[in-house]
């Protein structure tokens, strides 16, 4: 069974207080529903804003806590949209036209919300496009949140299309993509590395902020590996590599099947992915034409236990595809710092996500397409408990000192009333 925590699109808001003199009506979207804007988003409303969070009710994805509870701030509230449907994501005629559809919901939504702001992000470009439509007839900034650059993933889709089609479906998603960008009243970008890429596409937005993503903290801590979680699923007195999060066009699942090809003789190993898609549905076959027993295949878990199931692992798996390159940053790499287990990736050089894990030495790294090489750091780490024991200590150490919602959450503040000077 699926555990993602949705609202229905249906659902009615419940009535907000009043906040504080002076406060804003600031909408956020997180098309994904991830743990680290929603975060933000109440942290927004804490500084006395009346903030709305927003996320795709149909998307396949990690969620974060998607309801209220008794300690959020007064003026925070949340809701799923969609219109109906599951959406199609690799067929990209069919995503194209749910995204548009998608987008004029969003963009209903927003508008009877009236807010003062919007910040957008982990949002297709056909949906970001409707959205900006919108806000400009209605005079509302639009702070684009570029977490992703979409045309990307979309060449590696079309690359076996014929090559007229292929030159169309990109112009269009570029024309839409980066238009929709040097439109909006500012830009938020996740990694330095996407500002040449932007610049050649003729993004050089004059209201340009870089802020890298992060993990709440607190929501997400070390925990022992012995837990209720652990325990449920067997894994508290087995040595588990765990995958946890997106498995898609960017993340190669072969080499998750390959550690459990590896082990599969072993019985104190476990190679366990929670996730759910277009990459865990190529495992389950996997799984079951090889007979991988020690291959555990889960559904994305409930927020609450988020912190249970990283700790179930001995080593945290990082995949990117080396045709992303620069251009994605797998944000599951700060949940992993949270929880404080070593890290086996394989991903691009110039990935920000390698340079960090390598940089604070919270992990072994390789390049995306060195199957052999990962396999040697996996036993590498397999066998060393103090390597193991040393990067898990660097990495909440980094956690604890960088993923403070108090320094990042006014640079976004900062970026939001810069939004709004400008369109006055």
């Amino acid at each position: 069974m699926t555990l993602l925590l949705d609202i229905p699109a249906s659902a009615t808001l419940p009535a907000m207080p009043p906040v504080r003199r002076g406060g804003r009506r600031i909408l956020v979207h997180d098309y994904a529903g991830h743990i680290f804007p929603l975060q933000l988003s109440r942290w927004l409303a804490a500084e006395g804003n009346q903030v709305l969070h927003l996320y795709a009710s149909e998307s396949e994805a990690p969620r974060g806590r998607l309801m209220r509870s008794a300690d959020d701030p007064p003026g925070f509230a949340v809701e799923g949209v969609g219109i109906g449907r599951r959406l199609d994501k690799y067929v990209l005629h069919r995503r194209w036209l749910h995204d548009h559809a998608y987008g004029g919901h969003l963009a209903e939504r927003i508008a009877a919300f009236r807010p003062d702001v919007v910040l957008s992000g982990n949002t297709p470009p056909a949906t970001q496009a409707r959205l900006l439509k919108r806000l400009k007839r209605d005079g509302v900034p639009l702070v684009y949140w570029v977490q992703d650059i979409f045309t990307i993933g979309a060449e590696e889709i079309l690359k076996r299309k014929p090559r007229p089609l292929r030159w169309a479906a990109l112009r269009l998603l570029e024309r839409t993509e980066f238009g929709t960008m040097r439109q909006s009243a500012g830009l938020v970008v996740i990694s330095p590395d996407f500002l040449p890429t932007l610049s050649t596409r003729g993004v050089n937005h004059p209201h340009c902020t870089v802020v890298e993503n992060w993990a709440p903290y607190g929501e997400i801590r070390p925990r022992p590996k012995d837990n209720a979680w652990s325990r449920a699923h067997g894994l508290n007195d087995r040595f588990v590599f765990l995958c946890s999060g997106t498995l898609g066009m960017k993340h190669n699942p072969a080499h998750l099947a390959n550690l459990a090809r590896a082990w599969r003789d072993d019985p104190r190993v476990r190679v366990v992915v929670v996730s759910e898609g277009l990459g865990r549905r190529w495992l389950e076959d996997v799984k079951a034409a090889e007979g991988l027993d020690n291959l555990v295949l889960l559904d994305f878990q409930p927020v609450g236990q988020l912190s249970d199931v990283l700790a179930s692992a001995d080593v945290q798996v990082l995949l990117l595809e080396s045709y992303a390159g620069a251009l994605s940053v797998p944000s599951k790499v700060y949940s992993y710092f949270c929880a404080g287990r070593p890290i086996l990736g394989a991903l691009p050089a110039a990935n920000l996500a390698r340079r960090l894990v390598e940089r604070e030495r919270a992990g072994l790294c390789v390049d995306a397409g060195d199957d052999m090489g990962f396999l040697a750091a996996a036993r590498r780490l397999h066998a060393d408990s103090a390597l193991r024991m040393s990067c898990a200590d660097r990495q909440v150490g980094y956690a604890h000192r960088t993923f403070d919602i108090d320094r990042i959450g006014p640079r976004f503040l900062g970026v939001l009333d810069d939004a709004c000077a400008g369109y006055q």
